[in-house]
């Protein structure tokens, strides 16, 4: 009887022993399975692997394992010939029916898809469209604004067909942030675009909360405010908040930093973007750090599969690794970018 026991407690052993190491062959074979094996690739892993371990001399806390993400063209595509909000603001100021714009605003619009065509913006385009987009949804409750927002990217992009506007994430950066959370990291999206935008689009589809986004704000007021500061109106239960026409901040460049020790209070280990627009955040993320830390910058250079341009970004990529940022090649490091049913269906 007692070795009858023995011989069931042993099998409980290694039935148990073979289950974990089971899930945990499962979990590292799942993990990061869309990228070819490349530099930018060994030196995410390396670097995980030592921070992340505590012998290690860079171990970082969990709660200061913090990574930064750019959206547009980091985690999702910019090129449907150009940004997602541009091409909101463009669709409400010229083809929302429901919708009146000002003379200005169509101007600004019109501008928008005239310089999406041929890839090329004046240099204050940003802030002329973040000062349109500011006009073109005030009134709006932050719940309409959201289903607003979700009804747009139900959509086709341009010259693709296989996806939506909400399907257009880049795969394999999406493995980056499950790989990054399930070793101990916090990811934030620190955006150009709206906060808002950012919360509809990408909260469920990268598993980052709202409370982590962080984009461009206009402010926000109460419906029955009226003209009264808000320092002088009491929010009541017959309220909604409501956007209004005044542009906060454009989160680009330092103010990407100035937001980041703002709104997260630490300085974060890792960075993640694509442009000029992401160079503060990288520096401020690698510089002055008393802990190990890396940026990347993702070069949109496969023109097969996206509207990318290889003589622009090889450039680029020589750039960034000046910087001493780790450049991500979309056509050689990714083995797929939105999915293997996405065709790309014009150049």
């Amino acid at each position: 009887m007692k070795n009858t026991k023995r011989i069931i407690a042993l099998m409980i052993v290694i039935v148990t022993v073979f289950a974990v190491a089971g899930c945990g062959a499962k979990t590292e074979k799942a993990s990061l399975i869309l990228w070819n094996e490349c530099d930018a690739l060994t030196s995410l892993k390396a670097y995980v692997a030592d921070v992340t371990d505590e012998k290690s001399e860079n171990f970082i806390p969990k709660q200061d394992r913090i990574a930064v993400f750019d959206m547009d063209g980091t985690l999702y595509g910019e090129l449907f010939p150009t940004y997602i909000e541009y091409l909101l603001c463009a669709y409400r100021c010229l083809d929302d029916p429901t919708y009146t714009a000002s003379d200005e605003m169509k101007e600004v619009a019109t501008a928008i898809r005239e310089g999406a065509k041929v890839g090329k913006f004046p240099s204050d385009m940003p802030m002329q469209h973040a000062l349109c987009q500011a006009k073109a949804f005030e009134g709006m409750s932050i719940d309409e604004f959201e289903k607003y927002v979700k009804d747009f990217l139900k959509m086709t992009p341009e010259g693709f067909e296989g996806m939506t506007y909400a399907e257009a994430f880049y795969k394999p950066m999406i493995e980056v942030i499950s790989y990054l959370q399930d070793n101990g990291f916090l990811a934030y999206i620190v955006s150009g675009s709206d906060r808002f935008i950012c919360r509809a689009l990408a909260s469920e589809a990268c598993g980052i909360p709202y409370e982590r986004v962080i984009g461009m704000d206009v402010k926000l007021v109460a419906s029955n405010q009226g003209e009264k500061d808000s320092l002088n109106y009491q929010f009541t239960s017959g309220d909604r908040v409501l956007r209004t026409s005044t542009l906060l901040i454009k989160n680009l460049k330092m103010n990407k930093v100035a937001q980041i020790a703002q709104e997260i209070g630490r300085q974060p280990v890792l960075s993640f973007g694509n442009s000029s627009g992401d160079v503060s955040m990288h520096m401020y993320t690698i510089t002055n750090n008393k802990y190990k830390s890396a940026a990347f910058m993702l070069i949109a250079d496969d023109e097969d599969r996206d509207w990318g341009n290889t003589e622009k970004t090889t450039k680029l990529g020589e750039d960034w690794k000046n910087y001493g940022f780790i450049v991500i090649s979309m056509k050689n490091d990714f083995k797929t970018i939105y999915g293997d049913k996405v065709k790309k269906t014009s150049r």
